[in-house]
């Protein structure tokens, strides 16, 4: 899927979608071009759709994924908003993330597609791969020892892991106990805003 680089990105939604972009934001907290600096009058509809750009950035996935993510959440009962943080935190990717095995949502799902994460024991190289409750995620033996899985181990990924994983960090293991909750997860977006442009 094709990006805006993370820097440019961040600076349009005004978050940080990475480690890095934080770094750029500080330095240049507006959003980009010639107009940047001086703002711009944001309607209704550019507030819906800046809040669901956002969530897609933070989960690096594409218009049509989120769409149908959202159309999913909506048939089940119960808030739609926390039903949809549910769903993509379901996906392979997301939990490489929480888990602390990758610093951002960009190398997370790159450690996926090059096939250093086991899902029970198994090779999976689809980031989008839907986890269950139960299900184990893994490191591959021969990847343990790349830069990445050592930063994981020593914990310079993330301070702290969410509830609904269950992680060991020695021995770059997780597994996922329940559906994640709302404040469990550190995403920026206000997610009535997502149901809102999704359900005109």
């Amino acid at each position: 899927m094709r990006h805006k680089p993370v820097g440019k990105l961040s600076r349009a939604l005004g978050i940080a979608v990475s480690p890095k972009a934080q770094k750029v934001l500080d330095e240049r907290p507006y959003r980009p071009g010639v107009h940047g600096k001086n703002g711009q009058n944001v309607t209704e509809y550019g507030r819906h759709l800046r809040e669901k750009q956002r969530l897609r950035a933070q989960y690096y996935i594409s218009e049509s994924q989120l769409r149908r993510a959202f159309q999913d959440a909506a048939r089940r009962p119960g808030r739609t908003g926390d039903n949809l943080v549910i769903d993509l935190e379901r996906r392979l990717d997301a939990v490489v993330l929480r888990s602390g095995f990758a610093r951002s949502i960009y190398q997370a799902r790159q450690l996926v597609s090059h096939g250093h994460i086991l899902v029970n024991g198994s090779r999976v190289d689809r980031p989008a791969f839907r986890l269950q409750d139960g299900d184990h995620v893994g490191v591959r033996a021969a990847s343990q020892q790349l830069p990445v899985f050592v930063a994981a181990r020593e914990g310079r990924h993330v301070d702290t892991v969410a509830g609904h994983l269950l992680v060991d960090r020695d021995g770059l293991t997780a597994q996922v106990l329940r559906d994640a909750r709302r404040d469990e997860v550190p995403i920026i977006c206000d997610l009535q805003l997502v149901v809102e442009y999704y359900a005109r």
